[in-house]
């Protein structure tokens, strides 16, 4: 039995920044991941792409961040469970939890704290005949490795913020970059949006709306795509391709956690704003896999939640403490290997 204060489901980001919350307040945490290495999607899928709204960050690339992170919570020692799925959950007579992974492995915590990002997922994939005949013959649904990508003719399809982003990555890596969408407008960064713009103005990106794939050509690996041009006057063109990359989002699933009696809306799980508690006392939810009026997917916001979560354990765990908080730069860290660093340090007074 694997015991701790905090028990977080999900190493992705706000998992990961939660274990530094936690530490603030000397509340120890352990992360259980279905992947087989801390940083979520970031690390998985996306560890080269660039993040542009970390504040003090300009650009950071997800694995970069993951990085930072891991090293962040080094002082405060968290464990880890990885390469094992969170399947069942039990409350016990003295109010902890019990939750046991597909493996067997079993945890106990008086807070759960749900980061779980989108859950279990799979890419949305276009409805094209012969798909499953190029995938990893030329179609790829994630970029993990742009070098691949290097003085080839790339085709993105999509039109959020991964199309977009990937696009004006790709513009100093790939020889040809076509972006392909179904609309005019796109969902994505208005910044993102005016960059695309800028790049095809410049001659370093082949925007093509209102437009989409219709099939695609190959002997034995991809060679080209027929792009059907959707305006008023419709024309299909041919073009010519090494890698077809579309990036239609992913279709997230919550796994075994959606039948742990949660109250779930939409594929994701409902929080009280005030401290992101879901409807069984106890259990959190922050990040993606959280949803709750005016709520926007981002790792800040994330990381937001995170922290008053953390707030709100503490005073579940320890009712008869005070938690005052100070300014960083006041003290310093204490880790629990006894070691220091110049942030931001907790006070816990017992109430009188």
């Amino acid at each position: 039995m694997i015991k701790t204060d905090i028990l977080i489901i999900g190493a992705g980001p706000t998992g990961l920044f939660a274990v530094f919350e936690a530490g603030l307040l000397q509340l120890k945490c352990h992360l259980i991941d279905a992947l087989p290495q801390a940083g979520g999607q970031c690390a998985e899928i996306y560890p080269k792409k660039p993040i542009y709204d970390i504040p003090g960050f300009p650009e950071v690339l997800a694995g970069d961040l993951v990085d930072n992170l891991m090293e962040q919570i080094k002082p405060f020692q968290p464990g880890f469970t990885l390469g094992e799925r969170a399947e069942t959950i039990e409350k016990l007579e003295d109010g902890t939890f019990i939750v046991t992974t597909n493996k067997g492995t079993k945890h106990q915590a008086p807070i759960v704290a749900i980061a779980g990002g989108l859950g279990s997922f799979e890419p949305r994939k276009p409805l094209l005949d012969n798909i499953e005949k190029f995938e990893d013959k030329g179609i790829n649904y994630f970029i993990k490795d742009p070098e691949v990508y290097r003085n080839k003719k790339v085709v993105i399809a999509g039109g959020g913020d991964s199309a977009l982003d990937w696009s004006i990555f790709l513009a100093d890596v790939a020889s040809e970059v076509s972006l392909v969408h179904r609309r005019n407008e796109f969902r994505g960064a208005l910044d993102s949006v005016e960059k695309v713009q800028k790049l095809k103005n410049e001659g370093k990106i082949n925007l093509i709306t209102p437009a989409e794939i219709v099939s695609l050509n190959g002997n034995g690996v991809l060679q080209s795509v027929n792009i059907l041009k959707t305006a008023e006057v419709q024309e299909q063109i041919e073009l010519e391709v090494d890698h077809f990359i579309p990036l239609f989002g992913l279709s997230p699933k919550l796994g075994p956690i959606g039948d742990w009696g949660l109250e779930i809306e939409k594929n994701a799980i409902k929080v009280n704003t005030f401290d992101y508690q879901t409807n069984i006392p106890g259990i959190y939810a922050i990040g993606d896999v959280n949803t709750y009026p005016g709520k926007l997917k981002l790792i800040l916001c994330g990381f937001h939640e995170a922290t008053l979560m953390c707030q709100s354990a503490f005073q579940r765990i320890f009712p008869d403490k005070k938690y005052v908080m100070k300014y960083t730069t006041v003290g310093g860290v204490t880790g629990f290997d006894g070691s220091k660093k110049e942030a931001e340090k907790a006070v816990i007074k017992s109430i009188d």
